[in-house]
């Protein structure tokens, strides 16, 4: 690796510190009793309370004025004013902690120790009066610091090449990043809570499948040496839970890690979390209710309102959504009746519309097309896409009164996807048949038609009762309830071309 000039200077203080007796990286426990945000919230001067305070966190400023400084901590809560005096750190005649250490040897982004007490400046800054310093970790790397005044952030740091790569400076740098994350996590806990109540179990299922289903998808394949067998990276967890309904369970969910080998976009990362959740004897038509009730509770848990601003466009999730069948959406928006076209006839329009199109593309995928183009964008309020062709959803229970469609809807928001969910297929003989038309389908050339699961066959036709599913998406909710535009802002650490990192002695060779 290569060293800036200030980078180096910290490495020599980092061996004057231990010249010094000074341990930079002490393996001993770190009293700290509250947080920056606690005593901003709980101090008041007429009760004197925090007066044993040991809080620790990052070095994020100083201004050093002769025998007395000031510095601003940052830990996980926020930022606080520290006020450190030489003879307060230094009772004795050894000034070296404040005069050596404190002034010279510490810099902007070392993470530090402060024992002492809440106090109010003579400017009125809640501050903490420092008795005691500790070095607890020494910074070798330099911080892009984001200067603020008056309100006004200055040298922020936006370049998102940096914060998603090195998303512990992000973190540091840019403190408001946490809150989507603190926010993510709360949408997690509100679901969890809300299918408990609902009497349904958590569980998991397998990530690395001999054969990946439950979506249409191209997976990741690896091998397992042992076996001498193809495995594959879930691209869905649906196959399993659905196996637990026919083993007895009235409810199951899962939040599930799924991987996709396909492209890379604001919306789409290759590893994202999928949650899914069946429930047996129950109907599309009720997890549209259950899914109006669980949106609200989320947004009104993590926002405090059902309403939320996405894209400039404010987004109600109160309230009963619009349930539009698909064939309808596409006669509505694109001006054009595909109901009953053949393959053919729905390549002939997609051409005078100007969709583009595959030849490995059959019905499905030609109205999917079409349904793309002209119709997501506007679906801007939470709406529920409907009743979709056979072709289209070869897991899912053909609609009671026209079995050329299927009881399927997917739920749009803000011109995307955002949920998909059926009355489940459970006639073992329909579901063969299905399946063995994605494999045509696969021999066309359609490397995401699904595999032929022979097992999953087996299970449906030992009974499984009439079910509802359903699977959202979690990164992309979360970029819904934060007003995120990108997925990469919803997770810590998203998919990206791997970074060279030169050591010297790789360099010099």
């Amino acid at each position: 690796m290569e060293y800036s000039e200030q980078e180096l200077l910290r490495r020599e203080a980092l061996v004057k510190l231990r010249e010094l007796g000074i341990e930079p990286y002490p393996a001993a426990e770190y009293p700290v009793n509250t947080s920056a945000e606690q005593i901003k919230q709980g101090y008041d001067p007429e009760k004197g309370n925090f007066q044993e305070v040991c809080i620790a966190g990052r070095l994020m400023s100083r201004r050093i004025m002769g025998a007395a400084s000031f510095g601003e901590l940052q830990d996980e809560s926020g930022r606080m004013q520290i006020y450190v005096k030489r003879d307060e750190i230094c009772p004795g005649e050894d000034k070296t902690m404040y005069n050596t250490v404190w002034k010279k040897l510490l810099d902007i982004g070392d993470i530090v120790g402060i024992k002492g007490f809440a106090f109010i400046t003579q400017t009125g800054q809640l501050s903490v009066h420092a008795k005691e310093l500790t070095l607890l970790s020494k910074s070798l790397r330099v911080l892009p610091i984001v200067k603020e005044q008056d309100g006004v952030v200055f040298d922020a740091v936006t370049d998102p090449e940096l914060r998603y790569r090195q998303r512990y400076v992000d973190l540091i740098v840019n403190p408001q990043v946490r809150d989507v994350f603190v926010k993510r996590a709360k949408i997690i806990a509100t679901m969890r809570e809300y299918f408990n109540e609902a009497g349904c179990l958590e569980v998991e299922t397998p990530i690395l499948q001999s054969i990946p289903g439950g979506a249409t998808a191209r997976p990741f394949i690896t091998h397992h040496n042992a076996l001498d067998i193809p495995l594959y990276l879930r691209i869905a967890n649906e196959l399993y839970l659905k196996r637990l309904i026919v083993g007895g369970y009235n409810g199951v969910y899962e939040f599930a890690k799924d991987f996709r080998n396909e492209g890379m976009d604001k919306t789409h990362n290759p590893e994202f979390t999928c949650m899914e959740i069946y429930v047996a004897y129950k109907d599309y038509n009720w997890m549209m209710d259950f899914v109006e009730k669980m949106l609200a509770k989320v947004s009104l848990t993590v926002n405090g309102t059902t309403k939320v601003n996405i894209g400039g466009n404010e987004v109600d999730f109160g309230g009963e959504y619009r349930r539009l069948p698909i064939l309808e959406a596409i006669r509505e928006y694109a001006g054009v009746d595909v109901s009953g076209m053949d393959e053919q006839q729905l390549r002939a329009e997609c051409d005078r519309l100007g969709v583009k199109t595959e030849p490995s593309m059959g019905k499905g995928k030609l109205i999917d097309a079409i349904f793309g183009d002209y119709c997501e964008d506007k679906l801007i309020q939470p709406t529920f896409i409907t009743d979709y062709p056979v072709e289209m959803s070869p897991l899912t229970k053909r609609h009671r009164q026209n079995p050329e469609l299927t009881e399927r809807f997917e739920l749009f928001v803000c011109g995307k996807e955002l949920a998909n969910a059926y009355s489940e297929l459970n006639d073992p003989i329909d579901q063969l048949q299905r399946f063995e038309e994605q494999a045509r389908l696969k021999s066309k050339g359609d490397d995401e038609a699904m595999y032929i699961d022979m097992d999953f066959v087996r299970a449906l036709e030992y009974g499984m009762p009439p079910t509802s599913g359903l699977g959202m998406g979690i990164d992309r909710l979360t970029m819904f309830m934060t007003g995120q535009t990108t997925i990469q802002d919803v997770l810590f650490f998203p998919q990206m071309k791997p970074e060279k990192i030169l050591r010297k002695e790789d360099k010099q060779q």
